[in-house]
């Protein structure tokens, strides 16, 4: 690890201009690149105190030897330096976008004597026009199919061209009409390379002016009494229009934009991109990256235009890029997709209307495909035992840590004070395992306290049931129920992790301490800047950004905060739900919503006689007696507020939620969506230990 003093540059020596550049490593690899509008400034924020740093910056600058700089004359030239440098030495600590697959596109060869329609996948070769990228090559098979009715531009390859020139004879295409035949010469060069482009043209976008051109051609064959052309244009008209609906509309006919949108995380981030060609959705495409570097949204937004546009020019950059944060040097940016395109290029956050609405689409997607990254990245075995050993290694463990349990705490300003308790097993979530707890020690909001007491409570069981069975007394049987079933919290976890830093770890390992285990390790994993505490220690251990351990680690902790965010907002919702029927004896939930649904409303019930209580089907006189006695003693509820509105909401409608806040209470005892927390002792479901 180097001291960053060691390679400072001396005072003045910077130049306070625009410019790129460089670290490097021990071995003169490049290992950074940026750029900068002040490259003195810029530069002197890598070397103050490591303290003050960003944990990825300090990794990089400890790991590099010696700086670099070249001044340029203008921010725009520094930009474009800095994508060529970033593409040439491909910089560890650089945000390098992966394609999360090969995009196949629509090239049309305008660099031949007879211009070829393809699919053509990798680098985009000069002279060539593509359109896309689709997801599937089939979907541009099945286009090209529908637009050579009306556009028979060559299809085939320059072997088959070249035999069927020999030959005097056309492939089958020829014969049915779907290729002009330049090979047998039925077209001029001049003829084919018009009909081309007028496929090109009408690909771009340039869809409605083609379209009312062969209506009125339509129109006049028919008057012409040509009746044959002119069902040979209606025919074509259909094709054309059955390709165009192959594209949702989606803008405007004359809009021309990328819609460009990000969901990250603290090491990861997903983009996606939406190409609209005419008003239509024409490609889709998506890059994921390891941010191995301290990136803003505007950050991450400004390397995915720079790996988007830096290889393309012309009607390739858009008129429009609608992108969800603006890169801190807009102007540079906007001045080099100009440069590119070769007019204006509006780089702008959308607001209102279509454009926001088509955005938030986009957003979506990005967040499935961070998603399906990440669940990827998890269900990998290999993957999993790499981020164990890491762990181990880091917290310095005898052994890999197969069952990881992390605490969460969670309470809306001291109120409804809850914790949680995930299980992950093998580097997987064990549902199953999940617990919650309701904090019933003290009132008010302690985090430190509260973690203190669900460690204690936890563990205090755990000790309980290993001193009735002996641990592994029998097998594995003495850690099972007679049905099979694993004892609630009868095995112990090789690690601990709690969501918090030095006081939340200390409070964890002091309760560990109080009940005299001392064979399960702590640690804590704070969340601004992803640092992993130990007990005992001041400064926290670091674990690389592209760590599977720490990848793993977050998970755990996401994982906790989920499920007791979770639990924590259903006992909310629970408790301004409540009603004065909960108190009545042997009055269960089917009876209160019969009743409910019977009468409209508590305050309608309220009115109602015993006799008429009697009415409900399975009300008896007893217990309407004793729901008359429960509503009299009970004073008229505050009516309820709707909290996203601020509405005061009328009995009726309260009545009709009561259902719903039911319905939704018995999902919220689930791990997940689907799977059901084990329901174990009567106790235990009133929610002590949960």
């Amino acid at each position: 690890m180097a001291d960053p003093s060691s390679y400072r540059p001396k005072p003045g020596q910077i130049p306070d201009s625009p410019g790129v550049y460089k670290f490097r490593d021990e071995h003169r690899r490049v290992i950074y690149v940026g750029k900068a509008k002040s490259l003195r400034q810029r530069l002197a924020s890598y070397f103050q105190d490591l303290s003050g740093l960003h944990p990825r910056t300090r990794t990089m600058v400890t790991t590099a030897a010696s700086v670099e700089w070249t001044v340029v004359s203008t921010e725009v030239e520094a930009l474009q330096l800095e994508y060529s440098w970033i593409k040439e030495f491909d910089p560890r600590f650089n945000v390098k976008y992966r394609d999360d697959k090969s995009y196949p596109y629509l090239a049309v060869t305008m660099n031949e004597e007879f211009p070829r329609v393809q699919v053509m996948r990798g680098q985009k070769k000069k002279g060539v026009r593509y359109f896309g990228p689709y997801g599937h090559a089939w979907a541009i098979r099945d286009t090209v199919d529908l637009l050579l009715r009306v556009f028979p531009v060559r299809t085939c390859s320059a072997g088959v061209f070249k035999n069927a020139a020999r030959t005097g004879r056309p492939c089958l295409l020829g014969y049915i009409g779907k290729c002009s035949a330049p090979c047998v010469e039925r077209v001029s060069p001049e003829e084919h390379r018009e009909l081309a482009e007028e496929f090109c043209d009408f690909m771009a976008g340039r869809t409605g002016t083609y379209i009312r051109r062969l209506e009125a051609r339509m129109t006049e064959a028919a008057e012409e009494m040509e009746y044959e052309r002119a069902a040979r244009l209606r025919d074509d008209i259909e094709a054309l229009k059955k390709a165009m609906e192959k594209s949702a509309v989606v803008l405007a006919d004359a809009t021309d934009a990328d819609l460009i949108a990000l969901a990250e995380d603290e090491l990861e981030a997903a983009v996606q991109i939406f190409h609209v060609r005419g008003g239509r959705v024409r490609g889709q495409r998506g890059w994921v990256t390891d941010k191995v570097e301290a990136v803003t949204t505007g950050d991450l937004v400004e390397h995915a235009l720079q790996q988007l546009y830096g290889e393309e020019t012309g009607d390739s950059v858009p008129k429009e890029v609608l992108v969800p944060a603006l890169p801190e040097l807009v102007e540079p940016v906007q001045e080099w997709l100009a440069e590119r395109r070769g007019s204006n290029v509006s780089l702008r956050i959308p607001q209102r209307g279509d454009k926001k609405a088509l955005m938030e689409t986009v957003q979506r997607n990005a967040l499935q495909a961070l998603g399906l990254h990440k669940t990827k990245r998890a269900s990998d075995l290999t993957t999993r035992s790499r981020a164990l050993e890491e762990i181990a290694e880091a917290l310095d463990l005898d052994s890999a840590p197969l069952r990881i349990e992390c605490y969460d705490i969670s309470h809306l300003q001291g109120d409804d004070v809850v914790a949680s308790m995930v299980v992950f097993e093998d580097g997987l979530a064990r549902k199953s395992e999940y617990r919650r707890f309701q904090i019933k020690g003290f009132e008010g909001q302690d985090d430190v306290r509260s973690m203190h007491e669900v460690i204690t409570r936890r563990f205090r069981r755990y000790l309980v049931e290993k001193e009735k069975t002996g641990e592994w007394a029998d097998g594995e049987n003495g850690l099972t129920e007679e049905d099979g079933r694993p004892k609630r919290f009868a095995y112990p976890p090789q690690l601990v992790v709690v969501d918090g830093g030095q006081p939340q770890v200390a409070a964890a390992k002091r309760a560990l301490d109080e009940l005299g285990i001392d064979d399960i390790a702590v640690c804590g994993l704070a969340k601004r800047l992803e640092e992993v505490w130990v007990p005992g220690e001041d400064d926290p251990v670091v674990l690389p950004r592209t760590s599977e351990g720490l990848y793993l680690l977050q998970r755990v902790r996401d994982e906790a905060h989920r499920f007791a965010i979770t639990y924590q907002r259903a006992k909310r919702a629970r408790r301004f739900r409540a009603s004065p029927l909960d108190d009545v004896p042997g009055l269960g939930e089917t009876r209160k919503q019969a009743l409910i649904k019977h009468f409209g409303s508590v305050k309608k019930l309220r009115s109602a006689t015993i006799d008429q209580i009697c009415e409900v089907p399975g009300i008896g006189r007893k217990t309407a007696e004793a729901i008359t006695v429960a509503l009299a003693q009970a004073a008229p509820a505050a009516p309820a507020v709707n909290t996203a509105t601020g509405e005061i909401m009328e009995d009726e409608e309260y009545a009709t939620d009561a259902t719903d806040a039911t319905d939704a209470e018995s999902e919220t005892t689930a791990g997940s969506a689907g799977e059901p927390v084990s329901a174990g002792s009567s106790d235990e479901r009133r929610g002590q230990e949960r």
